[in-house]
């Protein structure tokens, strides 16, 4: 692990484990910016916040497998050697790693050579450039709807992830997809079904790069195509239970006007693959407060009222759970552009986790995220960056 990652103290350390009935970990899309995540559990696995569900979509159902599907003692070990193997210069490029670059023109041309190379020659145990281009294959093959072969990305997974583990139902695990045929989004929960690297690959098949992944006669599709966040999907499961999610997102959907075309291209892609995080946590927030509403009320009705059908189904959706929805979003550098998300080199990896892994001893810094809310509708949210707060 690079000196650079190791925190000089642990101050952010939880002394006991935090009033929720769940801890959630809930990890969005967004190709080469994943490592960002690894950085936040880094953090949280320090602080001993141990999940007890995770959920992802794309990149971050990949770092979702490696968490679940390794004992807590592992998981930033495995982290640290998937990133470290994709981020490795393909066909032995000079990395320019060790080169001084200041300014943004300079980074962002020393950016798109990186890029240019993972485009040419892929990333290394995760995907490989078909020797022969799709329009050279009849229509229909395999081969003739993506640039790239993931066969690496399944020996990888084979290889750092435990799928007995995940399966056993130590902790709970969720990966979103879309259905080729029927464009319906879909989520493979360990709830439900068995989870191979099947379903890992089926959450990251993002077209035209990556082909559909077939899973029991059915074709899937990279769920950040239909949304790039298993944010509802995690707060509307059932049973309820007081949860206390860490969001973390690759993509801010807050940023500055763009000021040339490639800044616009980079702007529309944030926008289009943040997926409204925001948005949704408000529509949470304000049904919670219809539910907490709803229990209030329920209690004063008479005993006699409270066969009545009708009361029986108000009941169902009424609940007192609470929930501390902590955001923990990737801020960009101009620098990054369009390519941000297939910019897969050592330097960026290591910015990125960096990254992620100091916002979150920041934020955990702060005792009311670990605290259960006391707002009417039970509902607490913190952004580190949109806040202002430190």
């Amino acid at each position: 692990m690079s000196d650079r990652l190791k925190p000089k103290k642990k101050s952010h350390v939880c002394a006991e484990r935090p009033p929720f009935e769940c801890i959630a970990l809930l990890l969005q899309g967004g190709g080469a910016l994943g490592s960002y995540q690894a950085g936040v559990y880094q953090a949280l696995a320090e602080a001993r916040l141990h999940p007890d569900w995770v959920a992802g979509i794309s990149i971050g159902a990949i770092n979702s497998a490696l968490i679940a599907g390794n004992p807590p003692e592992k998981r930033v070990e495995r982290l640290r050697t998937f990133w470290e193997e994709i981020s490795t210069a393909p066909f032995g490029l000079p990395t320019l790693d060790q080169l001084e670059i200041k300014g943004d023109l300079a980074r962002a041309a020393v950016n798109q050579f990186r890029a240019f190379g993972v485009l040419l020659g892929g990333a290394q145990g995760f995907f490989s450039p078909r020797p022969v281009p799709p329009m050279f294959w009849p229509p229909g093959a395999p081969e003739a709807l993506s640039y790239y072969d993931v066969l690496p990305l399944k020996a990888t997974l084979e290889r750092l992830v435990d799928f007995d583990r995940i399966n056993s139902g130590e902790t709970r695990f969720s990966v979103g997809a879309v259905n080729v045929r029927t464009g319906n989004f879909v989520y493979f929960d360990t709830e439900r079904q068995a989870i191979g690297p099947e379903h890992i690959m089926a959450s990251g098949a993002l077209p035209p790069g990556f082909p559909a992944t077939e899973i029991e006669g059915e074709f899937y599709w990279d769920g950040g195509i239909v949304s790039n966040t298993p944010l509802q999907w995690v707060l509307e499961g059932r049973p309820r239970r007081d949860t206390l999610a860490f969001q973390v997102d690759l993509w801010s959907a807050r940023g500055e006007l763009p000021r040339t075309l490639m800044e616009a291209e980079v702007r529309q892609k944030e926008i289009r693959f943040s997926s409204r995080t925001r948005a949704m946590t408000d529509q949470f927030k304000h049904v919670q407060q219809l539910r907490h509403a709803l229990s209030r009320l329920l209690k004063s009705l008479p005993p006699e009222r409270r066969d009545d059908p009708d009361v029986a189904l108000l009941t169902a959706e009424a609940d007192h759970k609470v929930h501390n929805i902590i955001q923990l979003i990737y801020r960009s550098k101009r620098y990054e552009g369009s390519a941000k998300d297939y910019e897969f080199s050592r330097r960026t990896m290591e910015e990125h986790w960096q990254a992620g892994y100091h916002d979150a001893v920041r934020t955990l810094r702060h005792p009311e995220v670990l605290e259960r809310p006391t707002s009417p509708d039970g509902v607490f949210t913190f952004d580190l960056a949109y806040q202002g707060r430190e």
